[in-house]
């Protein structure tokens, strides 16, 4: 397969396969996009507690077995199972004990048990741990009140990890067990990739800054904030470039300037399809840019491109990816999540990212939606008295009203294919709780 250039889409459409530029399905814009990613390659060497959120950029070996020992799952008695079925005895006298951190140098012989806390040596001799609550003990003896197998209540050397054994492979996004994961080795400093530098601002006459008072017509600029904060859930560095006002001047400078500093660039406002605004003649004048109709509700336009800053300088020319999101401040949120997220998991150097988790939940309310185009109301998704889980469509799904966003702890995923939808019925939920 020969993979496209982004330049021959721009110029030539129609060489995508099924490409429409009147309605462009949800999963194919995303196929899209993923295609045209370029990850960071940079590496850093970052202390151990600094790599959370970072991708890594190498493999992690296992440098010792984890644990390095046999040692006991569990506060008990450790002794040979072997030894006492010969013997046939289910009497062992207790020889000393055994603590965390601190090795017991005796052998256990036949008919001898060792006192045993959790993460101790597992003596010589000895092969088998009972727990505590399973004997009784009587002067300076135990008696065993089950039969155990061999090798119960063992943690053995290596089981965990083993030397040389590949731990996170590269490409992998670290999370809070990974730190502890990689402490246990000894390794206090990983090689990751750098952060993503992101630039973003918000374009349009009508916004105001917050603290300011509002003239007639205008709104106050809520859609960077919202950015900021889901920029914020990424390790990415976050560059805020503010309003900047429908003046082809001043756009034209915001664009080159966030062209020369940053990875990728998110504006919102001035990507409808079919608008005359001065953002699509700057992109295609110093970028790459297609705009879309996605076939979607709400968000509906969407620019995917890339930008260059060769107009602006000749010895550092730069070249970012760009996303122009919608204006409406639920439209911002929802194509953000829906593209732009997995994008940037990507860019930072992650393999693979995992998609948004879905469930099934049964839907409380009727809600009304076309067929041929994939929609996500926001809703409310609860465990309801009856044991099961249900969703609640918020009260207003305007893309307009950014409370539905707020409220929801979900998106409820009605794809394509799918019309009106009936209360009780079984609908699919995309998880938001710990992503936004």
């Amino acid at each position: 397969m020969i993979k496209k250039l982004l330049s021959d889409i721009v110029s030539d459409p129609s060489c995508i396969d099924d490409y429409d530029p009147n309605s462009m399905p949800v999963d194919k814009a995303r196929a899209f996009i993923r295609q045209f990613l370029s990850p960071v390659s940079e590496v850093e060497n970052l202390s151990l507690r600094d790599t959370l959120g970072r991708v890594l950029a190498c493999d992690i070996l296992s440098p010792c077995n984890v644990p390095n020992h046999n040692n006991s799952a569990m506060d008990g008695y450790a002794y040979n199972i072997e030894s006492l079925q010969i013997e046939g005895k289910t009497s062992l006298k207790i020889i000393g004990t055994a603590f965390a951190g601190k090795v017991f140098n005796e052998n256990v012989k036949a008919g001898e048990c060792l006192r045993i806390m959790t993460g101790a040596v597992i003596p010589t001799g000895a092969n088998t741990v009972i727990m505590q609550e399973r004997v009784i003990v009587e002067d300076n003896f135990i008696t065993l009140n089950e039969i155990q197998k061999s090798g119960a209540n063992v943690r053995y050397a290596g089981e965990d990890l083993a030397l040389n054994q590949v731990v996170l492979v590269a490409g992998h996004l670290m999370r809070p067990a990974d730190l502890g994961l990689i402490a246990s080795l000894g390794i206090g400093e990983l090689n990751v990739f750098r952060k993503l530098k992101v630039a973003f601002f918000s374009t349009g006459d009508e916004l105001t800054q917050i603290g300011q008072p509002l003239a007639s017509g205008q709104i106050y600029d809520s859609n960077r904030y919202t950015i900021y904060g889901m920029l914020s859930r990424l390790s990415v560095e976050i560059i805020d470039m503010g309003v900047v006002r429908d003046d082809p001047a001043l756009l034209e400078n915001a664009l080159l300037a966030a062209a020369n500093q940053a990875d990728v660039i998110l504006t919102t406002g001035g990507v409808s399809v079919g608008e005359a605004d001065y953002m699509k003649d700057l992109l295609a004048k110093h970028g790459q840019v297609l705009f879309w109709k996605i076939a979607m509700k709400p968000g509906r336009p969407l620019a995917f491109g890339k930008v260059n800053n060769s107009a602006l300088t000749s010895t550092n020319n730069n070249t970012a990816h760009y996303f122009g999101l919608p204006g409406n401040p639920v439209s911002t949120m929802v194509t953000f999540y829906q593209f732009v997220r997995s994008a940037m998991l990507i860019l930072m150097g992650q393999a693979n990212p995992k998609p948004l988790p879905m469930l099934n939940a049964v839907c409380t309310g009727n809600i009304k939606k076309m067929t041929g185009r994939t929609e996500f109301q926001r809703g409310l998704l609860y465990l309801a008295e009856d044991g099961l889980w249900k969703v609640k469509p918020t009260d207003n799904q305007s893309s307009g009203v950014l409370r539905s966003m707020s409220e929801a702890n979900c998106f409820i995923v009605l794809d394509d294919t799918v019309g009106n939808v009936a209360a009780g019925t079984t609908v699919q939920v995309q998880i938001l709780e710990g992503i936004v």
